[in-house]
């Protein structure tokens, strides 16, 4: 029993009414327009024909309405708002839909007319139906027409059929109501789902977003890496120093400032594209801050050995932007994995080398090596496995470039990598 009385409690039911009700009322204004080539016709064939007329003009004026962009954006935010589906709404900067989707939003459109047409007439037959005839047992009985039909309604206890009657037409007009909320629902994605082009607009924005926060997160991760490496050294070094030599000390501490500033304003920048999801404008670092960022680590008492050679000018924007993260994180393994041992950079533009096709070209080499002097990292802890290798890995992949990392034959750690530069231009 519950089953049969629930529809007059669901709010489906009532969305499906007016789902049903906006689908009859673009029904009546386009009225006007099936009338107006119909009165001739009237005039010259008869009725049969005006009629043929109407509902040509209806057949054809709808699924027009639906081929045009404006309205299928409208069926999709009316579908979501009534019917609760969560289709995507076209956007002024979507792509055009092609053929099939406004072919298919025409074919919804014209659903809708129809079955709007329909449930709104039926539920509004069925409920004044039954207010007839609760309405006529209760002025003392009458001879009503239902659906066409002479029905005589008794006074007394002789007609009190008609409540239950009554509400079984108000049952099954909002039965009518939540079969259209429910089919439609059902449509929805099928014939306002995105097409092929959107699909794939959608597809390659969702990769720009993924792009740009892996970019997001590498950057993040170099920059604020880099800074807390360098400013816990500095901070043992300003411990040790404290007593015995208070101006080196003071430069340590200085030095932790500095870096420390560094890394908070990369940092809100980072949570400032994050949070408005625009790109990032802020220039980035080059080549040509490699000598910064040597001095912020020799200031940590760290020996660097740097052989820098080449025209940086003839090294692409994005292979610059590269190579420096590339030398920052082997810097900062380089203080993480082997405390104050001496670290070689060595950042050249190599010129005339094959590449792996056998071209000739232009190359990036950049190469970092340092002792490895034991399995203890920082004040003595076990160094934990980390993203930075996989990181550069892609940077230099994305670059058409090469990278290697691992002991050498000579006892050292190496991190190498050669970036093609007519690849990257």
């Amino acid at each position: 029993m519950w089953l049969l009385i629930r529809p007059l409690t669901s709010a489906d039911s009532y969305r499906g009414a007016v789902f049903a009700l906006v689908g009859f009322c673009f029904a009546c204004l386009l009225t006007p327009v099936a009338l107006l080539p119909a009165v001739p016709v009237h005039r010259v064939a008869g009725r049969g024909a005006q009629l043929t007329v109407v509902l040509l003009v209806f057949a054809v004026s709808v699924p027009a309405c639906g081929f045009l962009a404006v309205f299928r954006t409208g069926c999709v935010r009316i579908a979501n708002r009534l019917l609760r589906t969560a289709l995507p709404v076209p956007g002024p900067e979507a792509p055009r839909p092609d053929r099939a989707a406004r072919a298919r939003a025409a074919g919804w459109l014209l659903a809708h007319v129809v079955a709007g047409w329909a449930v709104t007439a039926a539920a509004l037959l069925l409920t004044l139906t039954g207010l007839l005839l609760v309405g006529s047992w209760l002025n003392g009985g009458d001879r009503v027409q239902v659906f066409g039909l002479p029905v005589t309604v008794a006074a007394g206890w002789s007609g009190a059929w008609t409540p239950p009657a009554a509400a079984a037409a108000l049952m099954a007009s909002a039965w009518c109501c939540r079969g259209l909320a429910a089919a439609f629902r059902t449509l929805g994605p099928v014939l306002l789902g995105p097409g092929k082009e959107e699909r794939f607009a959608a597809l390659e924005a969702r990769l720009r977003a993924m792009e740009q926060r892996t970019e997001l997160a590498r950057e993040l991760h170099d920059s604020i890496g880099h800074t807390l490496t360098a400013a816990t050294i500095q901070a043992a070094v300003a411990a040790e120093l404290i007593d015995a030599d208070p101006h080196g000390a003071r430069q340590a501490l200085a030095h932790i400032e500095q870096s420390s500033r560094s890394a908070l304003d990369d940092l809100d920048h980072v949570l400032g594209v994050l949070r408005t999801g625009a790109a990032s404008t802020v220039p980035r670092r080059t080549l040509a801050d490699l000598s910064g960022l040597l001095e912020r680590v020799r200031s940590t008492g760290t020996e660097v050995h740097a052989d820098l050679r080449g025209d940086w000018a003839r090294v692409p924007a994005a292979v610059s932007r590269e190579a420096y993260r590339l030398v920052q994180e082997g810097l900062t393994n380089a203080l993480r994995h082997a405390h104050q041992a001496p670290v070689t950079v060595r950042v050249a533009v190599e010129d005339g080398r094959g590449a792996a096709d056998g071209a000739a070209g232009d190359w990036l080499a950049v190469e970092l090596s340092n002792p490895v002097t034991s399995s203890r990292g920082l004040r003595g802890q076990r160094p934990r496995p980390g993203q930075g290798l996989s990181g550069l890995t892609e940077r230099v992949r994305l670059l058409h470039g090469e990278l290697t990392a691992g002991p050498a034959p000579d006892g050292r750690w190496r991190l190498a990598a050669r970036i093609p530069l007519r690849a990257a231009a």
